[in-house]
């Protein structure tokens, strides 16, 4: 089943965000790579596709688990919490309508 990801990004989070991004998309293209990532990517704090010093508000991911848990296992080892990027982590079920 799909999963979204939805997370808050804490204050000020563009150094560390910056410093932890290879490992949080490494995690991101394995996914890819088993072919069970939907969509990724980050919320930009400004209307902007480069927002620049503004940086991020938080992120997306949509991705196929076996089971809610595992969905929030892998989310709880992402590299951008251990690297305090992200305030808040929320994983929901997600049901794909269109394309």
């Amino acid at each position: 089943m799909l999963y979204a990801i939805m997370a808050e990004d804490t204050e000020n989070s563009l150094e560390k965000r910056l410093a932890a991004r290879p490992a949080h998309v490494e995690r991101l293209t394995a996914l890819r790579d088993q072919g069970r990532l939907i969509l990724a990517g980050p919320f930009p704090a400004i209307d902007s596709p480069d927002p620049g010093p503004a940086g991020f508000s938080g992120s997306l991911i949509v991705a196929e688990f076996e089971s809610l848990a595992a969905a929030q296992q892998w989310a709880d080892a992402d590299p951008y919490i251990s690297a305090g990027v992200y305030a808040k982590v929320t994983v929901k079920p997600f049901k794909k309508v269109l394309p």
